[in-house]
């Protein structure tokens, strides 16, 4: 089990991501790669993935076992700014982090605990295998990553809508206790279901609470207590999350203003009740074109306690303003 204590300076200082970090998802896809579970979730993904990256993974698979710890430096906090900040402090990671975080690595790999191979290399602390690292993460997120963000913004941005509604309407606490049940909140502890026995004292610095679209199951921290504490946990999926191009025949019904009022009132998240009354519309036709929409693949529809909570995507957001293109992953 995972414990986080909080103090009040601590409550004080919890915040949201502002969008997906592009390293989180880009090292978290890489576990939802290789396994055989949630194979209906990820299995489109999986497959279209594994046939652009023809094969080139053995370096990553070296450094991220398939379960258990995986270094800290291949997450650096600079991954919430893009791909190529993020990589840029890969690339200046020190010898002495990268010799320690890389031996427990291997002191994970029982009955072969010495550093080998690949993971010697790296921790030689040596440019060279260092700018290999970054080139590798670079194309594998070229092939996982970039072509999927979109769904992967829309969906954390759903996640975050949830949390700040959840903030406005109890504060802190509130927050903390609306998180997945794999969460939970017992104030002034936030408890986790954990692979291993463990304490994390905040000591007045917050904590940053980071939604993934590639996490699943157990949230994620960083193992060295000294960085910025930051948790990350899964966003809520459908049970079969959508990654081809968005849209389609769907997006044909798109049409009149009373639609379009209605994509507009979504814009900053709503509920069902409340998109009735901002569009000026009865309940149940607020239902029906909250559902077009979703079906459009221009809006996303969370449960949120007794109400349901309806959030803009990239696309939805970008035929607002007239066809911009949405945010990059880089």
């Amino acid at each position: 089990m995972l414990r986080i204590h909080f103090t009040g300076d601590d409550l004080a200082r919890v915040r949201m991501a502002t969008k997906p970090d592009v390293l989180w998802e880009t090292i978290l896809s890489f576990h939802r790669l290789r396994e055989r579970r949630r194979a209906l979730m990820f299995g489109e993904w999986r497959s279209e993935t594994r046939a652009r990256l023809n094969g080139e993974t053995s370096l990553l698979a070296a450094l991220v076992p398939t379960q258990g710890y995986f270094p800290d430096f291949l997450t650096p906090p600079e991954g919430s700014l893009g791909l190529d900040s993020g990589l840029e402090v890969i690339r200046a990671t020190s010898p002495a982090r990268l010799y320690t975080e890389l031996g427990l690595v291997a002191a994970g790999r029982a009955p072969a605990p010495e550093l080998t191979g690949r993971l010697a290399a790296l921790a030689e602390g040596r440019p060279e295998p260092l700018v290999r690292l970054v080139s590798v993460l670079r194309s594998y997120h070229r092939a996982a990553i970039e072509p999927y963000w979109p769904q992967i913004q829309a969906r954390v941005e759903a996640d975050r809508a949830v949390r700040g509604r959840a903030l406005l309407d109890g504060g802190a606490g509130e927050l903390l206790d609306s998180l997945p049940p794999v969460l939970r909140w017992r104030a002034p502890v936030l408890e986790a279901d954990y692979p291993v026995d463990r304490d994390l004292y905040l000591d007045g610095r917050g904590l940053l609470l980071q939604p993934s679209f590639f996490c699943r199951g157990n949230p994620v921290v960083y193992r060295d207590p000294s960085l910025p504490p930051v948790l990350v946990y899964a966003a809520e999926h459908t049970p079969d999350p959508a990654f081809g191009e968005a849209g389609g025949p769907s997006l044909g019904r798109l049409v009149g203003h009373t639609r379009s009022a209605v994509l507009q009132a979504i814009r900053y998240g709503c509920t069902t009740s409340e998109l009735a009354r901002r569009a000026g519309v009865s309940l149940a036709s607020a239902s029906q074109h909250a559902a077009v929409l979703r079906d459009a693949g221009l809006v996303l529809t969370l449960r949120h306690g007794n109400a349901v909570l309806h959030t803009i995507t990239p696309l939805g957001a970008a035929l607002l303003r007239g066809g911009a293109p949405a945010e990059a992953a880089g």
